[in-house]
């Protein structure tokens, strides 16, 4: 089994927007909001180990309906939540994105889907440098799941971490877990990831 090799590697921090994020936002995620200290301690630790740091932020349109079978599924979003220009939409101030991290904004779960995800990680450290992604943010078994799985289809080793993802439910949270571990990467814990990038002792 393979080792995070910090020289190669880049975190995903998936959508840890305020309208997922903070009490009593159109798609309050409570389990996104308990874990952000795990969250703030995997974006330092990468920093750290001079590992990029790559932000998500899930943005929908008022001018046209941009995923139409999202606000099917989930009406609500027909009118409220994620909204372009609006503060619902900007990562939450504790993981707020410095000058050297990349903001990619996506109309899908997956963040690879119709967005230059590829083209950032394949240059982002030097020429397909980036051989392994770092998974945090929410929500665990949607937005986290989709961009996994895609990262392995595109041939990217997986390290998802285990306490710095948010799903709906903590059932929801292990199915992922389980699924992720099984046949699409590594599951780990935020302190295990620090370990192996040589943060901690």
């Amino acid at each position: 089994m393979w080792s995070i090799d910090a020289a190669r590697s880049a975190l995903l921090m998936i959508d840890m927007q305020n309208d997922f994020v903070l009490e009593g936002a159109p798609m309050e995620v409570p389990m996104a909001r308990k874990r952000l200290p795990e969250m703030v301690t995997a974006v330092a630790a990468c920093r750290q180990a001079g590992i990029p740091v790559i932000y998500s932020r899930h943005v929908l349109l008022d001018s046209f309906d941009v995923s139409p079978l999202e606000t099917t599924y989930n009406q609500r979003l027909q009118t409220v939540g994620m909204r372009r220009g609006t503060d619902g939409v900007e990562v939450v101030e504790e993981l707020k994105p410095e000058a050297d991290d990349y903001v990619l904004d996506k109309h899908r779960y997956d963040a690879f889907h119709n967005t230059q995800l590829k083209s950032v990680l394949a240059t982002i450290r030097g020429l397909n440098t980036v051989d392994t992604v770092i998974i945090a943010g929410t929500l665990t078994e949607v937005c986290c799941e989709s961009t996994a799985r895609s990262a392995y289809m595109n041939d990217y080793k997986v390290a998802f971490l285990s306490d710095a993802t948010g799903g709906r439910s903590e059932a929801a949270q292990a199915a992922t877990l389980d699924a992720v571990g099984t046949f699409f990467g590594r599951v780990l814990s935020t302190a295990d990831m620090e370990r192996e990038i040589g943060t901690t002792a």
